[in-house]
């Protein structure tokens, strides 16, 4: 099983939606997605605009309704093989809590611009040696090792604010159309990612 943390602030708006849009997406696949927030109230639903995001991208209301925020800690990162900050300052404080994940955390639009010219087979080549390459765990491993790499050679975005997802919380419903919108080429980047994993 490969597992997948996304993370935001409160946990309410861009890390839950984020994580059940990529569960729906990836279903067929043994992934387990989960999400946390770096200054979440532990128990806390999501906003109903985040539950309306789901769902009209394709997430059972019941999923959205059974979400209760939690507050990100250390256990959350062990074993976790991709790690998504919704913005840069949730990626620092993954890596302050564990300085090893550096390498497999990234913010989610992060993700889908070091990606950019990055090919199917240059991710394949990057596990195609490795020592139990059929594992999905170990090919994602060193897919993230190829991704993370590409930091400072990668283009960089116009502005910092571009590798992060806009917070809507407390905002107007064209926030949270934003933020969707933001988050897209991001999850399209992750299950092309992990569907590689399983080939």
């Amino acid at each position: 099983m490969l597992n997948i943390l996304t993370v935001c602030t409160g946990n309410v708006c861009r890390s839950p939606v984020a994580a059940q849009l990529l569960a729906t997406r990836l279903g067929d696949l043994d992934v387990e997605l989960q999400s946390a927030g770096t200054r979440a109230r532990n128990g806390m639903s999501m906003t109903s605009e985040a539950m309306a995001l789901a769902t009209d991208r394709g997430v059972d209301p019941a999923t959205t309704l059974a979400h209760r925020a939690r507050l990100l800690a250390d256990s959350h990162l062990r074993g976790t093989g991709l790690l998504l900050g919704m913005a840069r300052e949730h990626r620092r404080e993954i890596v302050e809590l564990a300085p090893s994940s550096m390498r497999r955390a990234f913010t989610i639009r992060e993700l889908a611009r070091l990606c950019g010219a990055i090919t199917d087979d240059d991710l394949r080549g990057a596990w195609s040696q490795a020592e139990r390459s059929n594992e999905p765990g170990v090919r994602l491993e060193f897919m993230l090792r190829l991704i993370a790499a590409q930091r400072g050679l990668a283009p960089e975005p116009v502005t910092a604010l571009d590798d992060d997802v806009v917070d809507p919380y407390g905002r107007s419903p064209e926030f949270y159309e934003r933020s969707a919108r933001e988050l897209e080429p991001g999850l399209e980047t992750v299950e092309r990612i992990v569907r590689l994993t399983f080939e």
